[in-house]
């Protein structure tokens, strides 16, 4: 949808890190446009993309192991700088004709570097003489530089934490500047990204609201638009956006599948029908989830009975409709990633993106999907820049299967009534205390364990809710947030006083990893 030939950009090529996406976070925060290719999909990718600069991501591989993955030649051979980081700096060294080996200890998690030669890539941030913590995650290492490298800083397991060759603008590091854990890696990037690359930074909400809204143009033509809303920031952005392009070529329908927050349907429908005067049909089809989810308790098996079903309302509401030629949906950029691995083919699952892979072949319609070059929170930019309410696109993310996800176990209408209450007490007091906006994601859930308790001197047998929230910057990696106990203590007496059927109240202190922010 996005056209990048108009803009600077930086390619990413992955080598299978799990925190690549991490990589393309720091790079479009200054401002500057990039994509993430796995690395057997690089030379056609780097071919077409024409980009500025390269940055070589980490891997699990070693690239002492035969027929491992490795970086395009042209990349090396079309004079722009290039970045290496852990496996990627192994491989640059390897093929440009320095040494690496494996089978030694490696380094893992916190490590201090010393700065041993000024660089650009430390201008304004590292000292030659000082040392500096970084994050480091690697086995293998390099132990001969290529011809024209030189080390800039080392550290106690690895004699070249970060090399350079100056003249042909080649850098490597050994440690992931990209994760929070190295302090000042983000500015590091920067300084590769706009002193060393040149780039200024031309990628902003504006332009590409602009140019998105013309490329939808160009897409549909005179034809007909139907946008899926679930409720979410997401679609609820992509729809503005292609209303703002087509106008009343576009009809959304709002799929409301029970699963939603307490007042979250009537919001939705107040927000398109008066505020933005969209053409709105509003689907309860809460009776048709709760059937189809009846006696399912397996994560996976409810996020693809969820992701089916939607596909079903819109199959039948796009005949009555008539006419529909494209269905729009709000695909995000991790979705685009996280479906697609880096060996090319389906991913390991951890959790199914419902709205990635196409659509059934019965459907007749094309996707249109405007914002499957964004993050989240360009998306929330995005959505500012549109004029939707902030405090509609501030809200914390919801994921597709909605509430489903947040009571393991089989689903019933009584669960999501107790967790509805539940949970908007529990953001009711997160706001009342002003941590609404510094917390990434807080949410209640309703465990499938119920424990003894005492109310009103009577025995009571009830329901243990869970409390969630988490502090991140881009939901990869996160931590739980640190309540002060009296907050706690507030939020649980309320809710075991105000909702039924729930006794006890706990808090989830898991950080992810080893956890995932939300339950299944």
């Amino acid at each position: 949808m996005f056209d990048a030939s108009h803009h600077e950009r930086i390619l990413i090529i992955d080598f299978g890190s799990q925190v690549t996406q991490l990589i393309a976070r720091r790079v479009r925060e200054q401002g500057v446009y990039c994509e993430v290719v796995p690395s057997q999909r690089a030379a056609e990718a780097f071919a077409a993309f024409k980009p500025n600069g390269v940055i070589l991501s980490g891997g699990p591989a070693s690239v002492t192991d035969l027929d491992t993955p490795r970086a395009p030649d042209m990349v090396f051979e079309a004079d722009i700088p290039v970045l290496g980081i852990c496996y990627g700096q192994q491989t640059m060294v390897a093929q440009l004709g320095g040494g690496v080996e494996s089978g030694h200890e490696g380094e893992f998690g916190r490590a201090d570097i010393e700065v041993v030669e000024d660089s650009k890539l430390f201008d304004g941030i590292w000292e030659k003489g000082h040392k500096y913590p970084v994050w480091m995650s690697h086995g293998d290492r390099v132990t001969a530089l290529p011809l024209g490298f030189k080390a800039i800083a080392v550290s106690e397991g690895a004699p070249y934490a970060a090399i350079v060759d100056e003249a042909r603008r080649y850098y490597a590091v050994q440690f992931h500047p990209e994760v929070a854990h190295t302090p000042d890696g983000a500015r590091l990037l920067r300084n590769f990204v706009r002193e060393i690359v040149g780039l200024k930074g031309d990628w902003t909400m504006a332009a590409f609201r602009q140019e998105a809204a013309a490329k939808i143009r160009e897409q549909v033509g005179s034809g007909r638009v139907i946008c899926g809303l679930s409720g979410g920031v997401d679609s609820a952005v992509a729809a503005v956006l292609i209303h703002e392009a087509i106008g009343d070529q576009l009809t959304c329908v709002f799929v409301d599948h029970g699963l939603l927050r307490k007042g979250e349907a009537e919001q939705v429908v107040t927000l398109f029908r008066d505020h933005y005067n969209i053409p709105l049909v509003h689907v309860d089809a809460s009776e048709v989830f709760l059937r189809e989810l009846s006696g399912v308790s397996d994560p996976e098996q409810k996020r693809k009975t969820i992701g089916r079903l939607f596909i079903d309302v819109f199959d039948s509401e796009a005949a009555k409709v008539g006419g529909a030629d494209f269905l729009a949906q709000g695909t995000l950029y991790p979705d685009v990633i996280e479906s697609v691995s880096f060996h090319g083919g389906p991913s390991v699952t951890i959790k199914s993106h419902h709205n990635v892979g196409g659509l059934p072949d019965r459907m007749k319609m094309k996707l249109v999907e405007p914002l499957r070059e964004l993050f989240k929170d360009e998306v929330r930019a995005l959505g500012r820049e549109l004029g939707l309410p902030d405090g509609f696109v501030g809200r914390h993310p919801f994921p597709g299967p909605g509430l489903a996800i947040r009571i393991p176990g089989e689903i019933t209408r009584d669960k999501l009534d107790t967790l509805r209450e539940a949970d908007a007490i529990y953001l009711e007091e997160i706001r009342r205390a002003g941590l609404y906006d510094v917390i990434w994601q807080a949410f209640a859930v309703l465990l499938p364990v119920k424990t003894v308790g005492v109310m009103g001197d009577a025995r009571t047998y009830d329901n243990v809710l869970a409390l969630r929230a988490v502090t991140s910057t881009d939901g990869m990696t996160a931590d739980f947030f640190h309540f002060d106990m009296n907050f706690l203590g507030r939020a649980a007496t309320r809710i075991i006083n105000e909702v039924r059927g729930i006794n006890r109240v706990v808090y989830d202190v898991t950080s992810k990893p080893p956890g995932t922010i939300e339950w299944e």
